[in-house]
């Protein structure tokens, strides 16, 4: 990587964000496993003035839930999970979708037509949706209990959230690779007699070295998505432990991930507000960590500006206003 990429201070700032939150979870769960501070009341002078679920305070910053246990507890013992989690599946989506990418763009582009036709199939089919009813038989206790081990539940949900979308990835790889072919000096390569396989290796892959990059960002940040739709549907990354009693508690999740701390605690939105909002937030501050990171970087290799790029070329300004005519703009017209 650039040495300057660690001196770009939007880069540092996201990297130190997530680097103390991962630091502090597995610090915790090293000092205290999945034990996490309680509080049930507070009185004063023998009176009970509040009762959980308890409004943030200076020593419970983000407040308790319905039980009493510290939000901030509960979000530091899940964010391994959540964060890892989300980045294992964006590595394996552009790791797969590279070698396909490569081949769609190298060996298959006569077929491109009809490929990106029966990839772009893929768009109209709500993700969320399709990883729903894939996931359910594994993530939702039966009755009878899981028969799964959580770290099997972990393995299976990564490796369909990762495959579902490496078709749409790889199409997108692909279109890229058959642009750089036609690339100067991708031709200038082959006239010296350059292989494929060294144009691939020499030519194509560092070219793509800062795409692939921003792409790694999106699908994490896109993959934290997800998690968030998944838990609104109470699918929890790594099992939704489900109560069958005649009284059943709502479900929960086992992890303390951040999207079973939304599902199971969305309906206090009213009431409590910092129950859902408090994962809400350390969801919205990652993804915002990991967009510092692909500004940084990309200023760092480019010397532009990613987010600036991306917002002209969505909204390109306007070549000429109306009071910048001059007369090279009108013609003279015969009656």
């Amino acid at each position: 990587m650039n040495k300057s990429v660690w001196k770009n201070p939007f880069f540092l700032t996201g990297l130190t964000f997530i680097v103390l939150i991962l630091s502090s979870s597995f610090v915790y769960s090293m000092l205290w496993g999945n034990e996490v501070r309680r509080l049930y009341f507070i009185s004063v002078e023998g009176s009970v003035v509040e009762s959980s679920p308890i409004s943030p305070k200076w020593l419970f910053p983000f407040g308790t839930d319905a039980q009493g246990l510290d939000m901030f507890g509960k979000i530091i013992i899940g964010a391994k999970y959540t964060i890892l989690s989300a980045f294992v599946i964006a590595f394996l989506r552009v790791f797969l979708a590279i070698p396909v990418g490569l081949i769609l763009g190298t060996y298959l582009m006569k077929y491109k037509k009809y490929i990106n036709g029966w990839i772009d199939s893929f768009h109209y089919i709500p993700l969320t949706i399709l990883a729903y009813f894939l996931l359910f038989p594994v993530l939702w206790e039966p009755f009878e209990g899981f028969s799964t081990s959580i770290i099997e539940r972990f393995v299976i949900e990564i490796l369909i959230l990762s495959l579902l979308i490496v078709p749409i990835l790889s199409a997108l790889l692909g279109n890229e690779v058959s642009l750089l072919y036609k690339q100067e000096f991708i031709m200038s390569a082959k006239t010296l007699g350059a292989g494929k396989w060294r144009i691939i290796f020499k030519h194509i892959l560092p070219s793509m070295k800062e795409k692939l990059v921003i792409l790694l960002g999106q699908q994490f940040m896109q993959t934290l998505i997800i998690f968030i739709h998944l838990g609104l549907l109470t699918l929890f990354l790594g099992g939704t432990d489900v109560d069958y009693q005649l009284v059943a508690d709502p479900p929960r999740s086992i992890t303390y991930e951040w999207s079973g701390l939304i599902g199971d605690s969305f309906r206090y939105l009213q009431g409590a507000p910092w129950i859902p909002l408090t994962p809400i937030l350390f969801f919205s501050a990652t993804m915002l960590s990991v967009s510092l990171m692909i500004e940084g970087y990309v200023q760092a290799t480019s010397g532009q500006s990613y987010y600036k790029n991306k917002f002209k070329s969505a909204y390109p300004p306007v070549e000429k206003k109306l009071g910048q005519l001059n007369k090279s703009d009108f013609q003279k017209v015969n009656m």
